[in-house]
């Protein structure tokens, strides 16, 4: 996996890419989300079959990231609350790792490509040491990506789903990657 080989890839650290699309069980990526709870860090797990539909990624991530009450149930909300997770789910402030397995079930849905883009939004904002005016924000950068794991790991096929134009989608050696462009985001 010449990727991690040449260091572009980290989920214990603040750069991108916010959404990697693995082989289920790739061990570089079992290696790092290790790292990242060493360090106390978290890594929280979803199973796809919770997010088949819209709803279900709402509740779903409602529970396991422990969203305020007053979370609004829709993409929107769903961004903002993944740019300010709470510190009993990062770990203090670590960062955290969302882990999606058998994510081929979701690969076909509608919503798919809006949902990693979701995903890459909120971590993004996580990610920063900037609000998106470009003003410092009261906290530091918070580490956060997203593991989807694939049974069936096709590249070509990921990679047609996911993209579009706000995100930056790299494909190599066992992964796609996705974040936002910054040429359509800055």
């Amino acid at each position: 996996m010449g990727w991690w080989a040449d260091g572009p890839m980290d989920v214990t650290g603040v750069s991108a890419p916010w959404v990697v699309c693995v082989p289920h069980g790739a061990a570089e990526v079992q290696r790092q989300l290790s790292a990242l709870e060493a360090r106390g860090g978290r890594v929280h797990h979803f199973d796809a079959r919770d997010l088949t539909t819209e709803q279900g990624i709402h509740g779903s991530f409602a529970e396991v990231l422990q969203f305020p009450a007053y979370f609004g149930r829709n993409w929107d909300a769903l961004v903002d609350c993944l740019g300010d997770l709470c510190g009993a789910v990062t770990g203090g402030g670590v960062g955290i790792a969302g882990v999606i397995r058998d994510a081929d079930r979701l690969l076909e849905a509608e919503f798919f490509p809006l949902f990693v883009s979701v995903l890459c939004q909120g971590a993004d904002r996580a990610n920063a040491s900037v609000d998106l005016d470009g003003l410092p924000l009261d906290r530091p950068a918070l580490a956060e990506h997203f593991v989807l794991e694939f049974r069936d790991f096709d590249p070509g096929a990921i990679e047609l789903r996911i993209r579009q134009p706000e995100l930056a989608v790299t494909v190599g050696d066992g992964f796609v990657g996705a974040a936002l462009d910054p040429e359509e985001w800055r």
